[in-house]
C-alpha cells in the first residue's frame, strides 16, 4: 500500500498528480498550519505571448494568527476571480482545448462562490483528477482525527491507513529519518518528477507551469504525456 501526502495546492503543477497516480491513497493535507510566507496554496505560473504569468488567489492572514489550511478564507475585497478568467482566455485564446475546459473555469471564476481556499482548490484537484482518470482513494487529514506533527504525523496516518510505503518528493530526504521509518516498519521511496515536454504556446518551452497548461494545450492526451 503506497500512501502520499500533498497539500492542496492552487491548481497544483503536473507532479503533484504523478505523485497520486503513484500512489494508492493520496492524503490532502487540509487540517495542517497554512505557511505564514509565499505558498503554493495561493498561486500558480501559467504562460502568455510575455513569458510566464501569475494567478492568485488572496487570503485573509491579518489578525487570524496560526490558521489550519481548511480555515483560511478568501480575501473577498481583494479577490478578482473574473480577472484571472479573462487573463486565462487571453494567454490561451489559442490553446487547443480551451473550449473543453471553460466551462468549469467559467464555474469557479465567474462568481465569489468560495469562502474558504480549500474548497475552491480541492474542487480544482478533483475536477483534474476525474479528467485523467485518476482512482486513486483520496483521503482528508481532517478526516482522520490526527493531532501530530512532522515525523510523527506521518507515522500517525501509515498507522491508520495501514500503509507500507510512503511515497515523498525528493528534496524531503534531506530532513525524513530512514531509521525512524524502518523502525515502524513504514518503507521509504522518493518521488522525482521527470522533466515533461509537451506542445506549448508562446515561444520556448516552460518546465513545471500549472497543470492547466498542459490541459488547455493538449486536452486528453495530457494522461498519456504525464503517466508514460
Amino acid at each position: 500500500m503506497v500512501i502520499s501526502c500533498n497539500q492542496p495546492y492552487f491548481f497544483p503543477y503536473p507532479g503533484f498528480f504523478l505523485k497520486i497516480h503513484l500512489s494508492d491513497i493520496s492524503v490532502i493535507m487540509d487540517s495542517v498550519q497554512f505557511p505564514r510566507g509565499g505558498t503554493w496554496l495561493t498561486r500558480n505560473r501559467l504562460k502568455n505571448d510575455k513569458g510566464i504569468f501569475w494567478i492568485n488567489v488572496p487570503v485573509i492572514k491579518k489578525g487570524r494568527g496560526l490558521q489550519r489550511i481548511d480555515q483560511v478564507e478568501i480575501a473577498e475585497e481583494f479577490y478578482r476571480p473574473k480577472k484571472i478568467l479573462r487573463s486565462i482566455e487571453m494567454a490561451y485564446r489559442w490553446a487547443p482545448y480551451l473550449k473543453d475546459h471553460i466551462t468549469f473555469l467559467e464555474d469557479i471564476f465567474n462568481s465569489k462562490k468560495f469562502k474558504f481556499l480549500f474548497d475552491l482548490n480541492y474542487k480544482i484537484i478533483r475536477y483534474v483528477m476525474d479528467y485523467l482518470s485518476l482512482n486513486t482513494q483520496i483521503v482528508l487529514l481532517s478526516e482522520l482525527g490526527i493531532d501530530a506533527k512532522g515525523e510523527d504525523l506521518i507515522i500517525e496516518i501509515f498507522k491508520r491507513l495501514n500503509g507500507k510505503t510512503f511515497l515523498s518528493q525528493i528534496h524531503a530526504k534531506s530532513y525524513l529519518n530512514p531509521d525512524r521509518f524502518k523502525a515502524e516498519g513504514i518503507n521509504l521511496k522518493f518521488f522525482r518528477m521527470p522533466k515533461l515536454v509537451y506542445p506549448q504556446l508562446w515561444g520556448d518551452y516552460i518546465q513545471n507551469l500549472s497543470i492547466l497548461d498542459l490541459l488547455l494545450n493538449c486536452g486528453p492526451k495530457a494522461r498519456d504525456i504525464l503517466f508514460t
